[in-house]
């Protein structure tokens, strides 16, 4: 993924919440980690959405790298292999969904569109004190509400050994600034095979891979409360305008306004859970 940020704690997977052992088709919670945290890759054998407030989730599933930002969650499969991590004081919420009580299966992960509603009765499925009454209405309504986003915010990876090593760069610093000739010169091959790699592995020209790419970090650096201009700096634009276009076409909206939503809270959710810190 990214270059690991200074002080990140790489942590193994907490095991799942006490309730999987009861009788719940969804079970919620929240945690807040105090440092950059990383989970090493795992599996779970229950489907799970995760969303953040107030920072970012980055996860790696195979050759795909998703940028999980405020307003927008993550749903995983169970079973499928997955790393990690999450930008210091993001309040960091998950729920696992049993699969033979969901009434509906996304076989591949999916960015998911975290509505106001939806994240209200995710938060008030997170108690443990609802009848059984009251938990099945609620569950009813979550299935009806949760909907996959227009925008899913995934990076493909190459996965060619001919220019994989133009991804790791990128990755490492998204403000290597190298043209594609500069590349091709590097790895002693030519310009055409270059441009032939990253349309066959990816479906985008070289240009467009690393503008997405580096509008992939940005959503992470703005969630992080860094203004326009310093992103623009951090990931080697000339000029904010640049940025701000780039940015606007990747995402459908500018960074300005991409960074009001991200440090907004919904409105009318009420937070059951109690906040559990990381040591």
């Amino acid at each position: 993924m990214w270059r690991r940020e200074a002080n990140t704690v790489v942590r193994r997977v907490p095991p799942l919440p006490e309730q999987t052992t009861a009788p719940f088709a969804i079970v919620a919670g929240l945690r807040i980690p105090s440092v950059p945290t990383e989970w090493s890759p795992h599996a779970h054998p229950l489907h799970e959405l995760v969303w953040v407030r107030g920072g970012t989730l980055t996860s790696r599933v195979r050759d795909r790298v998703f940028t999980v930002s405020t307003g927008h969650g993550l749903w995983m499969p169970a079973g499928t292999t997955h790393g990690g991590r999450v930008t210091a004081g993001a309040r960091f919420y998950e729920a696992f969904f049993a699969p033979d009580r969901a009434p509906f299966a996304f076989e591949e992960p999916r960015a998911i569109e975290m509505t106001p509603l939806l994240e209200s009765l995710l938060n008030h499925l997170s108690r443990t004190d609802l009848d059984a009454a009251a938990r099945a209405r609620a569950e009813s309504v979550v299935y009806d509400v949760l909907q996959p986003s227009e925008r899913q915010f995934a990076l493909q990876l190459p996965g060619d050994a001919r220019i994989d090593v133009i991804a790791e760069a990128l990755l490492d610093d998204p403000a290597d600034c190298r043209s594609l000739e500069e590349w091709a010169r590097l790895l002693g091959i030519s310009d055409r095979t270059v441009t032939r790699a990253f349309r066959q592995a990816t479906g985008l020209s070289f240009a467009q891979w690393r503008q997405a790419l580096r509008v992939h970090r940005a959503l992470a650096l703005l969630s992080e409360g860094l203004d326009v201009t310093t992103v623009s700096e951090v990931l080697g634009y000339a000029q904010p305008s640049t940025f701000i276009a780039s940015f606007r076409k990747v995402v459908g909206t500018t960074p300005g306004a991409f960074s009001a939503s991200a440090g907004s809270a919904p409105e009318n959710v009420r937070n059951s859970v109690s906040p559990v810190r990381d040591s």
